[in-house]
């Protein structure tokens, strides 16, 4: 079985949970996610499968969006709501205009700092597995890109907000660096990724409509592809399963032999070959 499906990640469930659930449904062991999602997120969960899994590092760089909203008046040990207070203060004073002057001013791109709570290692070791030991390690930053933040709601203690984002942002880091330039305490108090690349929530399945049954996306559905016309020479080779050296724009071909779909070729730029992908 091969191929991609989009689903729509539960609350409470992280992404590992996930791909084990469908090593069930799908019986193979196979299967890889394209971005993490922490258990209080929920949405857009890309999955690959079998020989889709080439496809991980691809995927997973796309760019993403996400419909989140930040509590105000506390700061949490883990940067969401499930963490332990350690700063509160409902001494602030914020309009909706502030918010606004934030979000237009906010970089485009900047060095995020990456939260304690998470998944990234340092000396072979997660960051959560330090902070959960108490031990103070120098978090690492990183360069990446806000394209957009737009304020969709303000009401109370809440600010709810849409924001496109590049690969390796962490709205949790996102949230912290509106927060300081509002001058108030906050933290992530829900998150749902409504977009990965051109893959939308709205085209998304539920974890529990999952069965083995259920239809996964092909190549055409999931890359940008383009049509190569083989001769009968490249198509030899192609048979064989070689490299074809070609002059190409970077990125993945359908290979053509006399009206019929050969295979799926991904072109290196660096090493100028077309490389078989499916």
């Amino acid at each position: 079985m091969n191929g991609v499906i989009i689903v729509n990640k539960p609350q409470g469930f992280t992404s590992r949970d996930v791909v084990n659930k469908l090593n069930h449904i799908f019986h193979t062991k196979k299967i890889g996610h394209t971005g993490t999602l922490d258990p209080i997120a929920t949405g857009v969960l890309v999955v690959t499968i079998g020989s889709y899994t080439k496809l991980v590092n691809h995927l997973t760089s796309l760019d993403k969006e996400y419909i989140a909203e930040i509590k105000l008046g506390i700061m949490t040990d883990t940067g969401d709501i499930t963490g332990n207070v350690i700063n509160k203060s409902n001494n602030y004073s914020i309009s909706k205009e502030d918010i606004l002057n934030v979000f237009n001013s906010f970089p485009k791109e900047y060095k995020q700092t990456v939260p304690k709570f998470s998944a990234v290692k340092i000396n072979g070791k997660k960051l959560y597995e330090y902070a959960r030991e108490n031990i103070d390690v120098k978090l690492p930053s990183r360069n990446v890109n806000v394209y957009s933040l737009e304020l969709l709601e303000f009401y109370n203690d809440v600010i709810k907000f849409k924001t496109k984002v590049s690969k390796g942002t962490y709205i949790r880091s996102l949230i912290e660096d509106i927060c300081a330039m509002l001058n108030v305490y906050g933290t992530m108090n829900s998150l749902q990724r409504t977009k990965q690349g051109k893959f939308d929530i709205k085209d998304s399945i539920l974890l529990e409509d999952i069965n083995e049954d259920t239809d996964l996306l092909n190549a055409f559905d999931v890359l940008d592809i383009s049509n190569y016309i083989l001769d009968d020479n490249l198509y030899r080779l192609v048979s064989n399963g070689n490299k074809l050296k070609l002059k190409l724009e970077d990125g993945y071909y359908n290979l053509s032999y006399k009206n019929n779909n050969i295979a799926i070729y991904k072109f290196e730029y660096n090493e100028g070959r077309l490389v078989m992908f499916y």
